[in-house]
């Protein structure tokens, strides 16, 4: 006969489970501030982590700040940012967190190196003779361009007590660290209908230049035409007596897709698959930073601007004042001018 347990004891049993995953469950705005520990366990576990990139982040030093799962800048503003700077990676690269600076309300992570070119502990050392001025034993070069770039998680007044993989879930918006492949990373970050292509490996009207080289790989051949003013690409994949797939770029866009099959079948896709917002030129980025669209002006809403303003004259240019009167020649007369 099995003893039977007490339904007190059974009932504090079950209390006492429920309030350990209740603990292990709270939200990180109600733990605890972090304490000395864990601030060394969290360096030690993430510093020179190779991680997989899910978000593209622009080089120069406004890096990405991640708060409640928002990530800023985004949308047209990150474009611009990464038009004008140029990325320091990409969605689906791989990067090492560099460093790791935990803050009053925040967690600073650098990769690549960060945005700011620091020097090696070796460069820093000098050799010197008796009266001579120090020359480094390995000097840097100064005008070499840092090439990583930073993100900042953001925290509600203090940064709480975190357990790594919790701190690697609110890390998911940037950092993949579970894919086993650039391929894996970057298909997080594509529509579903787009990641279904990839997968099959077949291109899709109105893909990116990005997304035809996940998808079938780097061209083994390019032809570079001209149509009137408009100037293509053709990307071919394949050799006969294998199917030929035909690739035109414009710009960063697909625009057709003709498949050449063994059996002589030619079939040619024009119409647009999928919707990818083009990434701004920099003509557009300089553009909007010299003509803002919500520039400040001192005229009333709904007030139309002179029709003698300088930017409603011909050209835009700005009329010349007339000539100032001259003043009488000796006698009374008035000088006459030029013929």
């Amino acid at each position: 006969m099995k003893p039977r347990i007490p339904s007190v004891v059974l009932m504090v049993l079950l209390m006492g489970a429920a309030n350990l995953r209740a603990s292990d469950q709270q939200p990180a705005s109600a733990k605890p501030q972090i304490s000395k520990q864990t601030r060394i366990d969290l360096v030690r576990a993430f510093e020179s982590e190779l991680v997989y990139i899910r978000t593209p982040f622009p080089m120069g030093k406004q890096g990405l700040q991640l708060k409640e799962g928002v990530l800023s800048p985004n949308g047209q503003q990150l474009q611009m940012l990464m038009a004008t700077w140029g990325p320091a990676v990409k969605a689906g690269d791989q990067a090492r967190i560099s460093a790791i600076d935990i803050k009053k309300d925040r967690i600073h992570f650098e990769i690549n190196g960060g945005p700011i070119k620091k020097q090696k502990w070796y460069q820093r050392i000098q050799v010197s003779g008796t009266g001579g001025q120090g020359v480094p034993i390995a000097p840097s070069d100064a005008n070499a361009n840092p090439r990583g770039s930073f993100v900042d998680l953001v925290f509600d007044h203090y940064v709480p007590d975190l357990t790594a993989p919790e701190l690697k879930q609110l890390l998911r918006p940037v950092f993949d660290f579970d894919s086993k492949s650039a391929v894996d990373a970057y298909l997080e970050t594509v529509p579903p209908q787009v990641k279904e292509a990839i997968k099959n490996h077949q291109v899709l009207v109105g893909m990116n230049r990005e997304m035809v080289t996940y998808a079938k790989g780097r061209p083994p051949k390019k032809i570079r035409e001209k149509d009137g003013d408009t100037e293509y690409e053709d990307w071919v994949y394949g050799e006969p007596p294998q199917d030929v797939d035909f690739v035109r770029l414009v710009g960063d866009e697909v625009v057709r897709v003709e498949t050449m099959k063994v059996d002589g079948e030619k079939i040619v896709r024009t119409e647009k698959e999928i919707n990818i917002a083009p990434k701004p030129t920099l003509a557009q980025t300089s553009e909007t930073q010299q003509h803002p669209a919500n520039a400040p002006t001192l005229r009333r809403p709904g007030e139309e601007p002179p029709t003698d303003s300088p930017q409603n004259s011909p050209g835009g240019a700005v009329p010349a004042p007339p000539p100032p009167p001259q003043a009488p020649a000796p006698g009374g007369s008035t000088p006459s001018g030029p013929d």
